[in-house]
């Protein structure tokens, strides 16, 4: 690795001079003072609350949206292991998805019965509101609830 020698001169009479100039040219305006701003606001204003309201109810809503889906893919979950009991192989897990996607476009209908004022934009929010939370617990609570209720089935060597 090569070493570098640290200059040793000394900089250059007058550098600073320059820099100086350039900031004396450039004009600063002055900032609002804060007493400015408060003598001016003494009429509250309605249109931020109003919105502000609307706002926290439309997220109220998603909220609620978000865990109604939430206890329906843990309550499909445990009841796809009893209802499709009598259903092996295959036909088990293709019933079980189809199911879950029935489940779900119910919540669609739900979440539409909730009559939310969304502006055009968050219209899909409808749909995407807790979708990956949705899938992967009634995944989870099917897995965990069937390996629960067939637990003493398997040879594992375990008597319980």
């Amino acid at each position: 690795m090569a070493k570098f020698k640290k200059k040793q001169s000394e900089p250059t009479p007058g550098s600073n001079d320059s820099q100086s100039k350039i900031i004396d040219k450039i004009d600063i305006p002055e900032t609002e003072k804060s007493e400015d701003i408060v003598n001016n606001s003494k009429e509250p204003s309605k249109d931020p609350q109003i919105i502000d309201v609307a706002k926290s109810v439309k997220d109220k809503k998603l909220s609620t949206l978000f865990w109604i889906r939430i206890a329906l893919g843990i309550i499909a979950g445990a009841a796809t292991t009893l209802l499709l009991e009598d259903i092996e192989g295959e036909e088990r897990r293709w019933t079980s998805i189809g199911f879950m996607i029935i489940v779900f476009l119910a919540s669609i209908i739900l979440a539409k019965g909730m009559k939310m004022q969304l502006p055009s934009s968050d219209r899909k929010k409808i749909v995407t509101q807790g979708i990956g939370s949705y899938v992967f617990l009634y995944l989870f609570t099917w897995i965990v609830t069937y390996t629960l209720t067939h637990f003493s089935d398997t040879a594992t060597g375990i008597n319980l």
